[in-house]
């Protein structure tokens, strides 16, 4: 096999396995608190973690959303760097492979029985790991329909339907090379998105969806933001 395919297959590979670490199910561990895929909605989860309540569930719901943006951050950080001293491929579709395997990883995670969260944190970190001010745009609108709406899945699928839009804008002031690979990984991100929070467009569209900082039924779901 081709050296740098090796490269490009392994760094894939990798993404997809930190995208499946689960934050939210370790801090919970480490920090003496139930398994969030008992509590709430039963989603592995920032948002989750945080309706556990008290002050450490707050410090663990921060920790997990860091944790899992992080996850879609550093595998495009590393591809950046690697594809800079020439160790992987320079190309869009090596971004989009990594961006999709860390997105996936953490939807369907080989080490949690492939029961992940709904991902939206790790799409933001993918976005600001593609490109900073990709990233800053879509958390700049997550916040701002956050502090209007204060409905977090409103929130969430507001700025990723945006997304595809941003990248289609901003990609070229970092490159010339794999706008319309990139606006298409993106696409899928969102359209995957959508899918995930089909229970929270329902709520939406019915009026029942839970207000950030308000308490949630046991069975009910939030858009838990990782």
């Amino acid at each position: 096999m081709d050296l740098l395919l090796l490269s490009n297959t392994l760094l894939v590979i990798g993404a997809y396995l930190l995208g499946s670490i689960s934050s939210a199910i370790i801090v919970c561990t480490l920090m003496g608190l139930p398994d969030p895929r008992t509590q709430g909605s039963g989603n592995p989860g920032a948002t989750n973690v945080l309706r556990i309540g008290g002050p450490k569930a707050r410090k663990a719901a921060a920790i997990t959303l860091l944790g899992d943006s992080l996850k879609g951050f550093l595998p495009m950080f590393a591809t950046h760097l690697l594809s800079t001293l020439g160790l992987v491929d320079s190309s869009a579709w090596l971004l989009a492979a990594v961006a999709l395997a860390a997105f996936f990883g953490h939807l369907y995670p080989v080490f949690f029985g492939f029961k992940g969260g709904k991902g939206v944190a790790t799409a933001l970190g993918v976005q600001f790991g593609l490109f900073l001010p990709i990233g800053a745009a879509v958390a700049a609108i997550w916040l701002f329909v956050a502090k209007v709406l204060k409905v977090s899945s409103a929130s969430a699928l507001v700025s990723m339907a945006a997304a595809p839009m941003l990248v289609w804008l901003l990609w070229p002031l970092h490159s010339d090379n794999g706008n319309g690979v990139l606006v298409g990984m993106q696409t899928l991100m969102t359209l995957v998105l959508f899918w995930r929070h089909r229970s929270n467009i329902r709520n939406l569209i019915s009026g029942t969806e839970v207000r950030i900082g308000a308490d949630q039924p046991a069975g009910e779901t939030d858009a838990d933001q990782s």
